[in-house]
């Protein structure tokens, strides 16, 4: 009978457990948002990092507590998806920890209503991205560590755009360019330079400078199924359909002439008023064993200060 009391006990202390990690779950809630954010390339975690801003709060009335491990991949986890819904791999290094028998060291964290414990991840820490595309992000957090992964809190979403890594030298024809959004702006230059720069950094792979002097809304409009769906969207929506449609230019899965990467290129004219204009280029685009010679007419207008394409037609003038 003694026996049988002491192992009730241990079941109900068992249950309180389970319970008291139950209730931390469901009081905590996990947001995230981009720690300084960038311009964000395949692999390279030590020199392009994707840093995370996690928060947990507590939502409920009665103090939160939770185990936070010293090492934040036993206390949480990164979940991403491809547009298919495909999940991205994890790192070897998190493999390796997790099926690995080590002492995981923890300290209690007790959070009062309203109170918030802040940390900064690195995504790259944790997936693997090795090809530029839009990826979704969600972190896993789980307040009783990684091994009661039945107890687990889910993040909002975000939205991760990896471009494909610069290629090419800089060119007297492309300005200095940094890896920062906040420093690359648009500059106040002639139709003909903002063409120019555009061709020149997509023959270069620079798909910061290709996009700088582009009016992406516009030439998304330019079919008129995208257009109308673009028009019913919310303002989220259209968003993530500017996001999507510049992955797709990206990996040329649309569009494919204005992201085509000419042999070489020459202005033959240009033509603009105070607000708009067209600049005609003559691009060459060399094949196994022939040149091919197009006719690209980019449609320019001004805005606050700055000329952007806006459209585009394509003549084929035959081969070489």
């Amino acid at each position: 009978m003694k026996h049988f009391g002491l192992v009730f006990f241990a079941f109900l202390l068992v249950c309180a457990q389970v319970s008291s990690a139950a209730e931390a779950a469901g009081a905590a809630s996990v947001a995230i948002k981009y720690y300084n954010k960038t311009v964000y390339y395949p692999e390279n975690s030590a020199d392009n990092p994707v840093y995370i801003h996690i928060s947990i709060m507590n939502t409920g009335t009665e103090t939160l507590r939770f185990k936070l491990a010293d090492d934040r991949m036993f206390s949480m986890d990164f979940n991403g998806r491809t547009q298919k819904s495909a999940l991205l791999a994890k790192t070897e290094n998190v493999i390796r920890k997790r099926t690995t028998n080590q002492t995981v060291y923890f300290r209690e964290i007790a959070l009062e209503s309203g109170e918030e414990y802040s940390f900064i991840e690195n995504v790259k820490d944790y997936l693997i991205i090795a090809e530029p595309s839009i990826y979704f992000l969600e972190v896993q957090f789980y307040p009783e560590l990684y091994r009661a992964k039945n107890m687990s809190v889910i993040s909002n979403m975000l939205t991760l755009e990896i471009r494909p890594s610069p290629q090419g030298a800089a060119s007297s024809a492309v300005p200095i360019y940094s890896q920062t959004m906040n420093i690359l702006v648009p500059e106040d230059i002639a139709p003909d330079r903002v063409v120019e720069q555009t061709v020149v950094a997509r023959q270069r792979g620079m798909w910061d400078q290709f996009f700088l002097y582009m009016d992406v809304e516009q030439m998304l409009m330019r079919d008129p199924v995208r257009e109308r769906k673009y028009r019913a969207s919310s303002s989220a929506e259209r968003a993530t359909m500017l996001v999507n449609y510049k992955a797709d230019l990206m990996q040329a899965r649309l569009e494919r002439d204005i992201v085509a990467i000419p042999e070489k290129f020459n202005i033959e004219r240009t033509l603009y008023s105070q607000t708009e204009g067209t600049v005609t280029v003559i691009e060459w685009f060399k094949y196994d064993d022939f040149r091919e010679k197009k006719r690209y007419t980019y449609y320019v207008r001004q805005r606050d200060g700055v000329w952007q394409i806006y459209d585009y037609t394509v003549e084929n003038l035959g081969t070489e």
